[in-house]
């Protein structure tokens, strides 16, 4: 099920049980505040982060702590098709395991230990994907072990052969030939639809959300706890306005603005700039008042939550005595 089909599934109360393994729902999901009130209908909520304190930790009953990068070993495969090597540099702190350990753990102490017996080390689990890969698509079944892919530097699948002759860098369907019976590639698309929550009289603005800094990081679990990092973005929340725009709500940069949406309202530091349309206004996804705001439509296809329009009003917050 995608993300947003198990989130209705638990309003619906189909679920009563979630694992959430590496992720900050509570900050980073579409229309933060309605699913952070369909969470608390879970009977069980169990959070596996390398930190207690991502705002989804906070809802949790458990906490899995998790190892790190350079506290684990592994695999992954980057956007790519690169797989690469992660080598364990350091003891994980505390009670943290890394996922691998966590799960076997899981599986024994539900009595289902026997499933994993051949989950011997990380580098076992690899082999185990090696075959299923085999004659797919993503085939990296020629990959004999780690230390093919250490010498390597990384390895593009698909990689059938492990005879490393082709060339490190290797662009997919080069040849023109696609993974269809025909070879041809076949497109995925819809008409265009009309914008799922149009600016009008009440809410006149459209709000954009995206990335703020390079200092700024998804929710900033890591990045928010950085001393130098924090020093390079702006602590508090703030709207990016087009001059147009100030001008005719009366704002400067620096003055406060509240900003409303049908779900939830918020204030913001105003930065007036030329880079924003007028009628529209910018807001870093980085701060998790940012999806209060937001409107949780969906693509059909492949599930993907629309952030980057939704209607708001906006108001200046005038001072009182």
């Amino acid at each position: 099920m995608a993300y947003d089909q198990i989130i209705e599934g638990i309003a619906n109360e189909q679920f009563k049980g979630l694992w959430i393994v590496g992720t900050n729902s509570s900050h980073s999901w579409i229309n933060q505040l309605e699913f952070n009130r369909i969470i608390k209908k879970l009977d069980f909520l169990v959070v596996q982060d390398m930190y207690h304190t991502t705002e989804t930790a906070q809802h949790a009953h458990l906490i899995l702590p998790a190892a790190g990068w350079g506290e684990k070993e592994g695999t992954f495969i980057n956007s790519e098709r690169r797989i690469g090597l992660v080598k364990k540099i350091s003891k994980a702190p505390g009670q943290a395991l890394s996922d691998f350990n966590i799960f076997k753990l899981i599986a024994h102490y539900w009595g289902c230990g026997e499933m994993f017996k051949d989950w011997t080390s990380p580098e076992t689990v690899f082999q185990i994907l090696k075959k299923l890969s085999r004659g797919q698509p993503c085939d990296f079944s020629g990959i004999e072990d780690y230390r093919m892919i250490d010498d390597a530097g990384g390895i593009q699948w698909p990689a059938p052969s492990p005879k490393l002759d082709f060339e490190k860098e290797r662009r997919l369907f080069e040849d023109g030939v696609f993974y269809h019976t025909d070879g041809k590639a076949k497109f995925l698309f819809d008409q265009p639809r009309e914008m799922p929550e149009p600016p009008c009289e009440q809410f006149p603005f459209l709000l954009l959300t995206g990335r703020g800094t390079s200092s700024q990081w998804h929710t900033q679990t890591r990045t928010g706890k950085s001393a130098v990092l924090k020093q390079l973005y702006p602590e508090n929340i703030y709207v990016e306005i087009n001059p147009l725009d100030a001008k005719n709500l009366c704002v400067a940069s620096n003055e406060m603005v509240s900003i409303s949406s049908r779900r939830g309202k918020i204030q913001a530091r105003v930065f007036v700039t030329p880079t924003v349309r007028s009628g529209q206004i910018f807001i870093p996804m980085h701060y998790a008042a940012t999806n209060h705001l937001t409107f949780p439509a969906f693509d059909p296809h492949s599930r993907q939550p629309a952030y980057k329009a939704c209607a708001v009003a906006v108001e200046k917050e005038w001072k009182t005595n």
